[in-house]
């Protein structure tokens, strides 16, 4: 065993992706990325401008919502895969009528952004589980 001490940051690691299987769906696996604070702050701060406000009269920080939307799901939502058109009819509101409802809805980031922004079952979802560090540890 060597007495010299290991550093903390030697051992940390920015993010890391598992997949993990979304609840109540047969099947339907998200790849979600955990990210450490340090890189949610990165992330962010990259959403953030800062506009003078009339009231204050003071510089303030507004963060863009559409934008962080859009880093968010790049940076945590990596893939998915199993889920089907007839899932997607429990999510949000979609006509699939004239699709085969056991077929699946491919992975991109555009569809990642639009069920985020659309359903507030898997937008909370998927922020709960991304920050919940146990379901990246394998600790659960």
């Amino acid at each position: 065993m060597s007495d010299t001490p290991v550093s903390l940051a030697s051992l940390m690691t920015p993010s890391k992706t598992v997949d993990i299987e979304f609840p109540g769906y047969n099947g339907m696996t998200i790849s979600l990325c955990y990210l450490s604070r340090e890189e949610l702050v990165k992330l962010r701060k990259k959403c953030v401008t800062t506009k003078f406000s009339k009231k204050t009269r003071q510089p303030e920080e507004v963060l863009e919502e559409e934008k962080f939307l859009t880093e968010y799901c790049k940076g945590v939502i990596k893939g998915w895969s199993g889920l089907k058109y007839r899932y997607l009819e429990e999510l949000l509101l979609v006509d699939v009528s004239a699709l085969n409802a056991d077929d699946e809805l491919l992975y991109t980031q555009e569809n990642a952004e639009l069920l985020m922004k659309n359903s507030a079952d898997f937008d909370t979802w998927v922020t709960e589980t991304v920050s919940d560090l146990e379901n990246f540890t394998g600790n659960k």
